[in-house]
């Protein structure tokens, strides 16, 4: 996927994050994601960054719609966590490299 779809994506989901914040989500769902401090419009940041920061937002909404309406089964809110997890392992590898 293209860096530019990667953000496109990213800012999907952080509109969902805030929908789901105004709607009485605690914020805790969304901690990993919010420690990183890469927003859509970082534009500077890396493929890497972009991707574990999607990762890591689309497993707090699923964590947090599978705990609080039951919509989401909790294995996709797990599954979402591991990918962010192996997207992170890469950004550290990355890192290292440059």
């Amino acid at each position: 996927m293209y860096k530019q779809e990667l953000i496109h994506i990213h800012q999907l989901l952080l509109y969902i994050m805030k929908f789901l914040d105004d709607s009485g989500v605690p914020r805790s769902y969304f901690e990993e994601y919010l420690k990183l401090n890469i927003s859509p419009h970082h534009i500077h940041k890396t493929k890497a960054d972009h991707k574990y920061a999607i990762f890591s937002l689309a497993y707090g909404i699923s964590k947090a719609l599978a705990d609080n309406n039951e919509i989401v089964p909790i294995g996709l809110a797990e599954g979402m966590k591991e990918l962010a997890e192996r997207n992170k392992e890469e950004c550290l590898r990355m890192k290292r490299y440059i």
